[in-house]
């Protein structure tokens, strides 16, 4: 779409606007390009970059500022990531904290450390809870309410209270999960409640109720929104892109409370191979336009479980972030792969 010339402008505009934050004047323009062009020549280009959409010009200054359509481009067809030296130590610093371990120990570990290399906020889609079970076990609360503790394959334990219509003793409630556990353990609970289905004439009538009402509260779906780990998003207080505009900030956290927006931007990527960026003012995904994110899918066992992300500025530097983001997740894979 762009000639040689208009292209070098245009990376050169949006590599010193993330640096410096500035609009960028013809002068600069001219310094950093490297080209021999006269500011009456660089002043048409840049016109010419303005009505295809991907400049603009705030009123208060001459110089120019990248639209969400530019930094399209830009992230697209002219983003050099950083040498191999620089991603060596990246890999290091994310080694050194993600350690094999707990789940969700070691997700909250992978959000913590894509916020501090960042330097903005790291956000992190954990893995889908499993709908297999190796073990349950119900404990009674009070007259018909009971406590569901699940334990996953992966050591996970999961905890539900659920509500029956009677009563049930501890020993009955024993006599259940051992049932369960006998017959069902490695199953997931929509194979159990097919199972129950076929079997209902052999058992009992009040373990069958039990039973059903586990197999219901373990399949109830999770409240999605403590599904999304985020880390550091005071960091982003510090970015006056974002924190200059009292409305603007209000916006941004409400992002991080109701998290939703961040769970369907996330669900969308993990679709995706490879690095995505998101950027605010393209993306109905992004609900502000100074803001962008950079993600990626993770796995287990080859198996894509999750996604995690950086939450920053649209004027962030992507040729930094996204090795982070790369490397956090291909070690957050070997570290939930090894059992």
């Amino acid at each position: 779409m762009l000639d040689p010339r208009a292209q070098t402008l245009l990376k050169t505009l949006i590599e010193r606007y993330i640096a410096e934050g500035q609009p960028v004047g013809s002068r600069t323009l001219s310094k950093y390009s490297g080209l021999e062009l006269s500011p009456a020549t660089i002043r048409n280009v840049m016109s010419d970059l303005e009505e295809l959409g991907l400049v603009a010009s705030p009123h208060t200054s001459a110089g120019r500022i990248p639209t969400p359509r530019g930094y399209r481009l830009f992230v697209d067809t002219m983003l050099t990531v950083q040498p191999d030296a620089q991603e060596a130590e990246v890999k290091l610093a994310v080694q050194d904290k993600l350690k094999p371990g707990e789940t969700q120990k070691v997700v909250a570990a992978a959000a913590s450390v894509l916020s501090n290399l960042s330097q903005f906020a790291g956000v992190v889609l954990t893995p889908r809870r499993s709908h297999v079970f190796k073990q349950i076990e119900f404990m009674r609360l009070s007259d018909k309410r009971i406590l569901l503790i699940i334990v996953t394959p992966e050591g996970d334990v999961q905890n539900r209270i659920m509500a029956t219509q009677r009563d049930y003793s501890p020993s009955q409630l024993t006599e259940a999960s051992n049932y369960i556990n006998t017959h069902y353990a490695g199953l997931s609970f929509d194979d159990v409640r097919r199972r129950l289905r076929e079997e209902i004439d052999a058992l009992r009538g009040d373990m069958m109720q039990l039973m059903q009402a586990a197999v219901t509260a373990s399949t109830e779906t999770d409240d999605e929104s403590d599904n999304v780990l985020i880390s550091g998003e005071r960091n982003l207080l510090e970015v006056a892109d974002l924190s200059s505009d009292m409305a603007r900030l209000r916006k941004l956290f409400d992002v991080f409370d109701q998290k939703t927006s961040l769970l369907q931007l996330l669900d969308v990527s993990s679709h995706a191979q490879g690095v995505q960026i998101f950027i605010g003012g393209e993306s109905t995904l992004v609900p502000i336009e100074e803001m962008s994110v950079v993600t990626a899918p993770y796995e287990v066992d080859g198996k894509i479980v999750g996604t995690l992300g950086v939450i920053g500025p649209t004027r962030m530097a992507y040729n930094r972030v996204i090795p982070i983001v790369d490397i956090t997740a291909r070690l957050l894979s070997f570290a939930l792969s090894q059992h």
